[in-house]
């Protein structure tokens, strides 16, 4: 087993902002994934652990990217030890995928007044994680096929109630998607002018990504967001990520056919990216709170996979 991280412990940031960077130079969102029947025999989801409990922020981006690159068909990951510690095993040569995880330590330092004061200092770590399909010997609950996916008319049906129940002003009609901070309402043209349902999902997440992070609910600053091409790029690399997580959460394909303004919105997104090493792991977190947030807003009853 070899992991193909080591080696050279590089700044964490700058290796996988490199990563996405490459996956975007392709004309790959490594965040909207081509699920179908050759890649992914399992229902739609986000990266799971071997708990069941789905993966945040961009280690699902990671994770998506790792799975559709080496062609495994499951979503469920795993450490090392936790597959010893199942009775199972990593197959010989294999090589694991990098995830990352948040932390902080706490420093004492002077003041200006020679007073002691902590500060927190906030760090990623990295770890190994390997795909279910690397690993032999697992119960047999790792193996057993998923139940039938709901059936797509099924699925919109729960995302129209998804949408509902966030109480967010969803106005139809004319040609252009957006969400107006001022009217504090999302417009999007009518279904029957998407490609197909799934389209119309993925664009109205994509809005209600934007719709969460107004001042009076979660606060996000759009307030440059026509003023400033790096701020526009930063939030709209937020929607895009968010989208595609409740996508996910919903169960339903993301949109593979890009909308016209997205040539030029991956063009902004590598400005970014080349210049700012942290911008992507930004995106992902503003993304993620921006899901929980909408999942918060769901009857209990309703909500069947929270964004974890």
């Amino acid at each position: 087993m070899k992991n193909r991280q080591s080696g050279s412990r590089a700044d964490i940031y700058a290796r996988i902002t490199e990563r996405i960077v490459a996956d975007l130079e392709k004309g790959v969102r490594p965040w909207v994934q081509p699920w179908s029947a050759g890649n992914a025999s399992e229902r739609i989801t986000r990266p799971l652990r071997h708990n069941g409990e789905p993966y945040t922020g961009v280690n699902v981006l990671l994770l998506w990217s790792e799975g559709i690159a080496r062609g495994f068909s499951s979503s469920t990951w795993m450490t090392l030890r936790q597959a010893n510690e199942l009775g199972a095993h990593v197959r010989k040569g294999e090589s694991g995928a990098t995830v990352v995880y948040a932390s902080r330590f706490t420093k004492t330092e002077k003041d200006a007044s020679g007073d002691d004061v902590e500060r927190d200092i906030p760090f990623l770590k990295t770890y190994v994680v390997f795909n279910r399909d690397q690993v032999e010997g697992l119960p047999e609950q790792f193996y057993r096929r998923p139940e039938p996916a709901v059936e797509p008319v099924e699925r919109i049906a729960h995302a129209d109630r998804f949408f509902a129940n966030t109480g967010a002003v969803i106005r139809h009609g004319g040609s252009k998607a957006y969400y107006s901070p001022a009217g504090d309402f999302i417009q999007v043209p009518g279904i029957e002018s998407f490609r197909d349902a799934a389209s119309y999902v993925a664009v109205i997440s994509h809005e209600c990504v934007h719709w969460a992070g107004a001042p009076h609910r979660l606060n996000r600053d759009l307030s440059r967001y026509h003023k400033d091409l790096t701020d526009r790029a930063r939030e709209e690399l937020c929607a895009d990520i968010g989208a595609s997580f409740i996508c996910a959460d919903l169960g339903i394909v993301p949109e593979l056919e890009p909308r016209p303004d997205h040539a030029s919105y991956v063009a902004s997104w590598l400005k970014l990216l080349d210049g700012d090493r942290r911008a992507i792991f930004q995106a992902a977190a503003h993304a993620q709170r921006a899901v929980a947030y909408l999942h918060d807003l769901q009857p209990q009853a309703e909500t069947g996979r929270e964004a974890a």
